[in-house]
């Protein structure tokens, strides 16, 4: 199998995998970091590559293992007034577009992980098939998950907009 080329492969990859990573953290910084630390692990793990799925499924893979691990330590270790800092800092730029997509986020932060993963990758046009091979389930009930993570963000959202 021929090797994949890691520069193409950034290139093609870097935004999905960073809305991905804030989809998790709800973050930018700790999304671009966390971006970056996916691709170094693909950088140094793509030899071991061996075309069982595709390559973005296993790109994909990787930043969810990237994201979770994060998040795990982040829970060992929560730095509550960094996080607090820094949405004051958000709060005082304002701008309407980054507002929503911020209010998005953040509305995708509270979804459950598995929620927040399929709903990222909605947003990123990728295939339900390649979703389903992903989360590692079927594509008709990746399309009830789909359904019933709309509503519940439609849910959370309303109630941000109550506030």
């Amino acid at each position: 199998m021929p090797q994949p080329d890691f520069d193409s492969l950034y290139q093609s990859y870097y935004k999905k995998v960073l809305k991905l990573c804030l989809g998790y953290t709800g973050d930018y910084a700790q999304a671009q970091d966390l971006t970056q630390e996916t691709f170094v692990k693909v950088w140094q793990n793509l030899a071991k590559f061996k075309g069982e799925s595709l390559l973005s499924t296993w790109l994909y893979r990787i930043a969810v293992n990237t994201c979770l691990n994060h998040l795990r330590t982040v829970r060992k270790h929560p730095t509550d007034t960094l996080e607090m800092q820094h949405n004051e800092q958000a709060q005082d730029e304002p701008n309407d577009t980054e507002q929503q997509i911020s209010l998005l986020y953040t509305c995708i932060h509270q979804l459950a992980e598995l929620d927040r993963l399929i709903i990222t990758l909605v947003l990123d046009d990728t295939s339900y098939g390649e979703i389903a091979q992903v989360v590692g389930i079927s594509e008709g009930n990746l399309r009830v998950k789909i359904h019933r993570i709309k509503q519940q963000l439609t849910s959370i959202f309303q109630r941000h907009g109550q506030l």
